[in-house]
This record gives C-alpha cells, sequence and structure tokens, in this order.
C-alpha cells in the first residue's frame, strides 16, 4: 500500500511560438495563454487526505523545496510541451519521486518517456478512478 500524503502537480513550460502568444501576454498583463486545465480538473478527484499544489512552470520556477516536499508527481502536457516534460521529469527522478504522466502528449507517446512511472491514457475522468485504486493497493500497472 502506497503512503502518499503530499502531491505536486506539474505544468510543463510551453516553448516561445507564434501560438504561445508569449510577446502578446507581456502586452496584455496576462502571465500565461495556457492554463493547466486538465491538472485543475483532475485535483478534486485525487483522495482527499492528499495535499495537492499545483505548479505552471510557465510563471514560477520548480524549486528544490516543491520536491523535497512532494511524495508523488503527476505531469499533464500537449505535445509542445515535450522538451520541457522531459527536463522536468530527470529533476523529479533525481528526488527520487514516482511520476504518473497524463493529457495527450502521453496517450500517444508513452513510449519517448521510460522514467516515467504510470501513465493516464484517454480520459482521465474515466481511467483516473481505476489507477488510484489499484495505487493505492500497491498494484498500479504502467498504462491505464
Amino acid at each position: 500500500m502506497n503512503k502518499i500524503r503530499n502531491v505536486q502537480l506539474l505544468y510543463p513550460q510551453i516553448p516561445n511560438t507564434f501560438w504561445s502568444m508569449h510577446y502578446l501576454n507581456k502586452l496584455t498583463g496576462f502571465k500565461s495563454s495556457y492554463p493547466p486545465l486538465g491538472l485543475m480538473t483532475i485535483a478534486p478527484m485525487l483522495p482527499k487526505p492528499w495535499n495537492k499544489r499545483l505548479i505552471d512552470t510557465n510563471i514560477e520556477k520548480l524549486k528544490s523545496r516543491d520536491l523535497a516536499w512532494a511524495d508523488l508527481v503527476l505531469i499533464s502536457a500537449m505535445n509542445v510541451q515535450e522538451k520541457s516534460v522531459h527536463e522536468l521529469v530527470k529533476i523529479c527522478k533525481d528526488y527520487d519521486l514516482p511520476i504518473v504522466a497524463g493529457g495527450p502528449l502521453f496517450t500517444h507517446e508513452y513510449s519517448k518517456f521510460p522514467l516515467i512511472d504510470y501513465f493516464i491514457c484517454n480520459e482521465a475522468e474515466l481511467t483516473l478512478p481505476e489507477f488510484l485504486e489499484d495505487f493505492q493497493q500497491g498494484k498500479a500497472s504502467n498504462i491505464y
């Protein structure tokens, strides 16, 4: 049985492209054009006793104290965020943290991420409950 208390939700950086609207955000005062809606949607689906923190790396840096606090990392990403995902996964593994990944990037390209422990494919509303049940019983599979 897994003893999880603290869960760090991570949203990777979106590279500086036309579609990221980085420069438009500077003009309008917005910090980001793409908030981590997927992570905000699944956070209430996680077990109530788990403490949850969300870091959108587009607006704040991931700090060592954030990972020292965590028992588990959940990361969600789109394909354009792949480079940042690889960087974040490496950092998380330096802290020996288990990683759960979901979102469009991982649903179709999970084989590109051998360091990630668990993949929640398709819609999390369908696959996350089964994963959580198995995970809490200590018998989670790699892919859901």
